[in-house]
């Protein structure tokens, strides 16, 4: 018994140095990185931990869920934002890399009034919803593939929104969305134009 007990003694007491030494020789936190940004229109001084990604960073510290977590691998595109208007993956970008940048989430399209953008409008209209979960990374993308000039043509919109994946099979709707929104936001585009050199 006595045996038993002092073994057991021995062992807790093992165990319980070793959770010293091991907190005794845990690396110190990396010291969080100062880093300014604009997002959706709003300059932000954020202490970024080094390794977070944009995406947590969103989510996680400013409460910006619009970008979904998916694959977390940069696969699957739910995920999508732009930085100083291109899109990339978030998962996949860090956090501290925005500095000095402007970075657009799905929460940042439409207008002040409240007043959706003519894709999010199209992707209602198409009925390019459906569970809902990719619809804001397809968003961002639609709206970036229409600005890259790849909407031209339906091959060309599928070939360009090919790295977001959708589960549910809303493909159809939308790239009815996206064929029905390009020409207002090139309509847009150039009646800003016309007001910025008027």
């Amino acid at each position: 018994m006595s045996t038993a007990a002092g073994a057991a003694g021995a062992a807790g007491a093992a165990g319980t140095g070793l959770a010293s030494a091991q907190e005794a020789t845990a690396p110190p936190a990396p010291p969080r990185i100062d880093t300014r940004v604009v997002i959706n229109g709003q300059p932000h001084a954020l202490q970024l931990e080094p390794r977070a990604s944009l995406l947590d960073v969103l989510r996680e510290q400013l409460g910006l869920t619009g970008a979904k977590k998916g694959c977390d691998h940069g696969q699957c595109g739910a995920c999508t934002v732009h930085l100083d208007g291109r899109r990339v993956a978030s998962c996949l970008t860090l956090g501290v890399k925005t500095d000095g940048c402007a970075v657009t989430t799905i929460e940042g399209i439409a207008a002040p009034d409240g007043t959706l953008h003519p894709m999010q409008q199209a992707f209602v209209d198409h009925d390019a919803l459906q569970c809902g979960y990719c619809t804001p990374g397809q968003v961002m993308a639609a709206i970036a593939c229409v600005r890259e000039g790849h909407a031209t043509s339906e091959a060309q919109i599928r070939e360009y929104m090919s790295g977001n994946l959708c589960r549910c099979g809303a493909y159809a709707g939308i790239l009815e969305a996206i064929r029905d929104a390009a020409p207002r936001m090139r309509a847009e585009t150039e009646a800003m134009e016309g007001r910025r050199h008027a």
